[in-house]
């Protein structure tokens, strides 16, 4: 598959379902900085990301989140361009953009809102912030988009660091959390903590699966086409399989391979680029060892 190929596939991929993608994704991106606004901010709540970055930034220099979430969106576009290439940075351009945009039109809603969400238990806060971050990026990701941000350097350490998306992912999370219980006290930590356990959990079990990775079993009459492509665009391991039709017993190839749940739609939609017809199976993968990914 050439170059050629591989970006024809790209484009019918970012183009399908687009407008109600987006759709989606401005509703998810909406209530994420209604949920930003609201609850986070207001009590200080650093759950990780350059959202959590921006309120600790807030407190130390007094730059508002705002400000300080466009510079980090454009800086970290410009990082993209340079170490993920073009292809990859024009996927997260709109959700770069949308979601500080978002965060500061909704700013005079969340100030209405407030009189409202009024609590007496810490807790109660904490927990509808996590159920909201959850779904809210649960439908970003599933429509196919992200938000940018901190996204762009877990991609860039899996691609030139090798390490795993959800490890890098965890580990920037765990040392922005702990940054913010050093400014603002254990409690908030932990609260923190909470919010990013519940979020998790339902973007994972809920709104796209209940594992980090998803199996895929692929029969296709254009099998070197898909082989090629999981090895030279996702960087992945593949394994033909030799099968036997039950009704025909016509003689085949089925493929396997485990692709990482956030590419779980782009994966999907092309190999049904490549073949419309193509007949697949999708499991969840609980856990993954071995096997490494093409250099």
């Amino acid at each position: 598959m050439d170059f050629k190929d591989l970006k024809k596939i790209k484009d019918i991929v970012y183009h399908k379902n687009y407008i109600p993608r987006f759709m989606t994704l401005l509703l998810g991106v909406t209530l994420l900085a209604i949920n930003y606004n609201l609850f986070l901010i207001p009590n200080n709540l650093v759950i990780g990301g350059t959202s959590g970055l921006a309120i600790i930034f807030q407190e130390i220099f007094h730059i508002s989140p705002q400000i300080f979430l466009y510079i980090t969106s454009i800086l970290l576009l410009i990082i993209s361009f340079i170490f993920l290439g073009k292809g990859d940075t024009l996927n997260t351009i709109i959700g770069s953009f949308l979601y500080p945009l978002m965060v500061s039109v909704t700013v005079p809603l969340a100030n209405i809102l407030k009189n409202y969400f009024v609590f007496d238990s810490f807790l109660i806060i904490a927990l509808l912030a996590g159920l909201i971050s959850g779904f809210s990026n649960g439908i970003i990701y599933k429509s196919g988009f992200t938000t940018g941000g901190s996204d762009i350097l877990m991609k860039i350490l899996n691609k030139y660091a090798r390490i795993p998306e959800g490890k890098s992912v965890l580990y920037t999370n765990i040392l922005i959390i702990l940054l913010g219980g050093f400014f603002f006290g254990i409690n908030k930590m932990i609260y923190a903590i909470i919010i990013l356990f519940i979020s998790s959990t339902l973007v994972d079990r809920i709104l796209i699966g209940i594992s980090n990775s998803k199996l895929f079993f692929i029969y296709t009459k254009e099998t070197e086409k898909v082989r090629t492509f999981i090895l030279e665009d996702l960087k992945s391991g593949v394994t033909l399989l030799e099968t036997k039709g039950g009704f025909r017993e016509e003689k085949g190839l089925l493929l396997m391979c485990v692709v990482n749940t956030n590419d779980y739609y782009y994966f999907k939609e092309s190999v049904l680029a490549i073949d419309p017809e193509a007949f697949f199976v999708i499991n969840d993968c609980y856990e993954v060892r071995g096997g490494v990914r093409k250099n």
